[in-house]
């Protein structure tokens, strides 16, 4: 996986009359995998023993949950508790990210409830001079994390402990990558590889992000 700006929904478009599953190719001991549904196609109700989070990418997707029906768009996401009933379903097209998660005890944000749809921008606010960070859900091999830069502010260059993905919800930021500078804007992903120096930075405008991190 080049390390590159990208658009999930661009590389994996819907399909008329097809349903696509392809591995992100990060690796790590969660399944991470990309999910390309065409108008008027399903995934039948599934039971899985593991948690999953999913998130949408672009158009809309109904997600039926224990026989309850739910709306998922761009930039949202939901948490799914193992052993739930669930199928995914679309009318228009849909692309999502499927993460599933091993078994495992995980660090929840009390804010989070499970089967309840969340607009990952709105989750955190802006504030003047600073940078907003809230973790989503956690664990020792795996972080999900939203942050939020108010215009002219940013991380100093670091490395990743593992291999991540960052999800631009909101504004334009700057991605330093290994010495190279790459724009980035709401909509658009962004992959690190493990130990690849990075920086994020709101230079014209504010921004916020979403990132996986798989450290396992």
């Amino acid at each position: 996986m080049s390390e590159e700006v990208f658009s999930i929904a661009e590389k994996h478009p819907p399909r008329d009359f097809l349903t696509i599953s392809t591995n992100s190719g990060i690796s790590s001991e969660n399944n991470i995998t990309y999910f390309s549904l065409g108008k008027n196609t399903d995934i039948s109700e599934e039971t899985y023993p593991n948690n999953v989070v999913l998130i949408g990418n672009h158009g809309l997707g109904e997600i039926t949950l224990e026989g309850c029906s739910l709306s998922l768009g761009e930039n949202e996401f939901v948490f799914i508790p193992g052993d739930s009933l669930y199928g995914v379903s679309t009318k228009v097209g849909f692309v999502y990210t499927e993460i599933l998660l091993k078994k495992v005890e995980y660090n929840m944000n009390e804010l989070i409830n499970a089967g309840e749809v969340f607009k990952l921008a709105d989750l955190l606010p802006y504030e003047e001079g600073s940078v907003v960070n809230m973790d989503i859900l956690s664990n020792d091999g795996f972080k999900f994390v939203i942050m939020a830069f108010d215009e002219g502010t940013g991380l100093s260059e670091h490395a990743a402990p593992g291999e991540a993905i960052i999800f631009a919800l909101d504004g334009k930021g700057v991605i330093g990558y290994e010495g190279e500078d790459h724009p980035i804007q709401a909509g658009e992903n962004f992959h690190f590889a493990k130990g690849g120096m990075h920086s994020v930075k709101a230079v014209d405008s504010k921004f916020k992000m979403a990132l996986i991190l798989a450290k396992k």
